[in-house]
């Protein structure tokens, strides 16, 4: 069973960049390889989104539009540590920031999907003031 942690939240001025890191230890290099791991953040009173996702196998990468040349996921599959790179930061990016690993192979997820994901770690606070 995977277990998640994500981790690089703080505060931020507008404009700032932040990177999130998400620790991803169990399994072998073989087993994650078959998955999509993706960002998420939910704002109180709001549902969770998608930020970004990425294919362990070949760094495929999918954008929520809205935040798409804004932030950058990528891997590090030595480690099994998944970042999350966020620029030009704003106000309504405040929010707890998970990750977590497609429930199904890569070929059954639907990588902008948020239903298509689990193994919910414990995410990190992102605050960003104007």
């Amino acid at each position: 069973q995977v277990q998640l942690v994500a981790t690089g939240g703080g505060s931020v001025q507008a404009g700032g960049s932040l990177t999130l890191s998400c620790t991803a230890s169990g399994g072998s290099g073989g087993t994650f390889s078959r998955y999509l791991m993706g960002w998420f953040r939910q704002a109180p009173g709001n549902e969770r989104e998608i930020v970004a996702a990425i294919r362990w196998t070949d760094d495929r990468t999918y954008y929520a539009e809205a935040l798409k040349g804004r932030f950058t996921i990528s891997k590090d599959s030595s480690n099994n540590t998944l970042y999350l790179q966020m620029d030009s930061l704003k106000p309504e990016d405040t929010a707890v920031y998970y990750c977590a690993r497609s429930l199904g192979s890569w070929y059954v997820t639907t990588p902008l999907r948020v239903d298509d994901y689990g193994s919910w770690g414990q995410g990190t606070q992102v605050t960003v003031s104007s």
